[in-house]
């Protein structure tokens, strides 16, 4: 756990759990809630409805409730953020045809996009990449938070980062 990545006793490691929820209480909310959801239903959903199943998630096994617990607590963050990125993804070379753009995709590495293109056209794609990308969960969802796109150009990965 916390204790033994950090070096610390678990009381410390215990203190900073504490602090840390007494300073973001959403976070335990969502938690909680989110365990009795999928308890009272066997699964949890994406922002787009895409259903995770956790059938084991009331075991009488305590290492395999928590594992389902936390499974299912991530399951709509990491779930909903691969929707959002799919979408952007199908969108994407309509968008770039669209604007007279040569640019293609290449890659996808987890909530990132990698393109390649002419140098002549990098300062017209870096914005169409992040409007589509931005924009990837409309007009069927209207997020509370808007999604801001980091995108930057480079010769290869590596310097991209």
């Amino acid at each position: 756990g916390l204790a033994n990545q950090l070096s610390i006793s678990r009381g410390e490691a215990k203190e900073y759990i504490d602090r840390y929820f007494e300073r973001f209480p959403g976070i335990r909310d969502y938690m909680e809630e989110t365990k009795r959801v999928c308890k009272e239903q066997g699964y949890v959903e994406t922002v787009f409805g895409r259903r995770a199943h956790y059938p084991e998630i009331g075991s009488s096994n305590p290492q395999v409730r928590a594992f389902n617990e936390r499974a299912a607590i991530n399951a709509p963050i990491q779930g909903s953020a691969a929707d959002i990125i799919r979408r952007a993804m199908i969108r994407m070379d309509a968008a770039l045809a669209d604007a007279g753009l040569s640019a293609r995709m290449l890659l996808q590495v987890h909530d990132e996009l990698i393109f390649e293109t002419a140098a002549e056209e990098v300062d017209a794609t870096v914005p169409v990449v992040t409007r589509i990308m931005e924009e990837a969960t409309l007009p069927a969802i209207s997020l509370k938070v808007p999604l801001k796109v980091d995108a930057r150009a480079a010769a290869n990965w590596e310097a991209a980062h």
